[in-house]
C-alpha cells in the first residue's frame, strides 16, 4: 500500500487494485508543488469526498472529467454534481459500504458542516462524513474534517482501524491535541497520518504535540507528494 499526501486534506491511496483520490485540492493549494498534478492522479480510479467544501472539492468534478474516476460520497452531493455536471458518481449513505474493484470502502459519521459556495451565500452540500478503507489486511479511517465524538468509540471496536488519517490543524477541526487523545482513548491505530494542517498560518505548524501523545503510535509526517509505504 501506498499513501502520498497531497497536502491539506488531500490524499492519494493505491491500495489493493485501486487508485483512490480523496478529497483532492490541487488547484489554489498554496502547499501543492507546482509540476506535481500529473504524479498525484496518474491511474486515479475513483475520488472520494468528504464533504462539501472548497478546500476538499476543489478539484474533485473537474479530475472526474479528466481521468473518468468516478466520484464517490454523500448521495444528496453526489446527486447533484450527477445532474449538473455530467460525471459518473457513486452516492452512498452513512452505514452504507460500496465495494471499489477489490476494495471496500464504508461510510463513517462525522461532526462538522458541508456547503458549496454559491452566489447568496453557502449551498448545502449532504452531511459531512469519513470514510474506513479496507484492503490489503489494513483498514483506514479517514476522519474527514471533525471534532472528537462519542461514535469514535464504536468505529474503533466495530471496523478496528489500523491506520488513522486524522484532521488535527485545530480552528475547524480538531486540533493535534484533540486528535491525539482521541486516538488513545477510541483507537488501537498502529499508524497515524495528521492532516488539515500547515496549509494556512490559522492552522498547526507541527504535528510534535501529536507524536509526543501518542508514545509506541507510528506518527507519520511526510512532506507533500512524500509517499509512505504500509
Amino acid at each position: 500500500m501506498k499513501i502520498t499526501w497531497l497536502g491539506h486534506s488531500g490524499f492519494r491511496i493505491e491500495i489493493g487494485d485501486q487508485v483512490l483520490l480523496i478529497d483532492p485540492w490541487l488547484t489554489g493549494n498554496p502547499v501543492f508543488p507546482e509540476g506535481g498534478r500529473d504524479a498525484a492522479i496518474s491511474g486515479a480510479t475513483h475520488i472520494l469526498v468528504t464533504h462539501g467544501h472548497g478546500d476538499h472539492t476543489g478539484d474533485a468534478v473537474a479530475l472526474s472529467k479528466e481521468t473518468g474516476a468516478p466520484i464517490v460520497g454523500i448521495y444528496d452531493l453526489m446527486s447533484h454534481w450527477g445532474a449538473t455536471e455530467g460525471v459518473s458518481v457513486v452516492g452512498f449513505n452513512k452505514g452504507g459500504t460500496v465495494m471499489l474493484g477489490d476494495v471496500a470502502v464504508s461510510m463513517v459519521a462525522a461532526q462538522h458542516s458541508s456547503s458549496l459556495s454559491g452566489e447568496n451565500g453557502p449551498v448545502y452540500a449532504g452531511h459531512e462524513a469519513g470514510f474506513m478503507i479496507r484492503g490489503e489486511g489494513h483498514t483506514i479511517y479517514v476522519s474527514g474534517d471533525t471534532d472528537i465524538m462519542a461514535d469514535m468509540g464504536w468505529f474503533g471496536e466495530y471496523y478496528a482501524p489500523d491506520i488513522g488519517i486524522l484532521c488535527a490543524g485545530g480552528h475547524f477541526t480538531m486540533d493535534m491535541k484533540a486528535a491525539a487523545w482521541a486516538a488513545r482513548k477510541y483507537f488501537d491505530f498502529k499508524t497515524v497520518i495528521p492532516c488539515h494542517y500547515k496549509t494556512f498560518p490559522l492552522l498547526a505548524q507541527s504535528a510534535d504535540e501529536m507524536i509526543a501523545a501518542l508514545p509506541g503510535v507510528d506518527v507519520k509526517t511526510p512532506e507533500v507528494m512524500q509517499t509512505i509505504e504500509i
